[in-house]
């Protein structure tokens, strides 16, 4: 079981056009408790993101004074501070991704372009949702009975890492523990590794039998 980008993201996203307002985003903002917009074009098209990282570069320009070193190091984000519109303000292009991507894949997508959330697109760039690091993190609510159902079923029985036969497999909260003696350490290995790999699990303890232990 893999879930995608579509079994997780927000489908109904505020979003907002490059000609709103500063004063426009921040009472938005206010009232719908959330911390960026996507922008879109007339058609619907993803162009950037506006967050509240953005806007706080007006406030932190102002509080800057004129000459000082950490004035002269924060120079590339006057133009972005004097902006007064979504167009001016956000981030382009965007960093999107698309609805039958795995969840996995947008978590790393997240840590290594440093973003809270996605905007989902179509294949030609349509705003259909956004995914959230609060939606990414979703997976982990996967019951412990379905997790111990998968790793004896799909991957022992199915896999045929191992024999089922003589394996005790425990799931609390997210924690798979593993007991028994595998054919050969290499299958125990592989099967310790298989069962990180499955959704939900939040870490595996190891304790098989292997060759020359006590």
């Amino acid at each position: 079981m893999r879930s995608t980008v579509r079994d997780v993201m927000t489908e109904r996203v505020m979003a907002v056009r490059k000609e709103a307002s500063f004063k426009e985003m921040i009472a938005r903002m206010r009232n719908a408790h959330i911390s960026a917009f996507p922008v879109v074009d007339q058609g619907g098209k993803v162009v950037g993101v506006v967050s509240e990282a953005d806007m706080l570069n007006k406030e932190a320009d102002q509080a800057t004074s004129p000459g000082t070193i950490a004035g002269l190091l924060r120079f590339r984000f006057h133009e972005k501070a004097a902006g007064v519109t979504a167009g001016e303000l956000m981030t382009s292009p965007a960093v999107t991704i698309g609805p039958d991507v795995p969840v996995v894949e947008a978590a790393r997508l997240m840590r290594d372009r440093r973003v809270k959330r996605l905007p989902v697109v179509t294949g030609t760039g349509h705003l259909i949702g956004v995914i959230s690091r609060a939606d990414v993190l979703s997976i982990f609510t996967r019951p412990d009975e379905q997790i111990r159902h998968e790793v004896i079923e799909e991957v022992i029985r199915d896999g045929a890492l191992v024999r089922p036969q003589g394996f005790t497999v425990t799931v609390h909260d997210g924690i798979v523990t593993l007991a028994g003696r595998p054919e050969n350490d290499g299958a125990g290995r592989d099967l310790a590794e298989a069962v990180r790999h499955i959704e939900g699990v939040v870490a595996v303890r190891d304790e098989l039998s292997y060759a020359g232990a006590p």
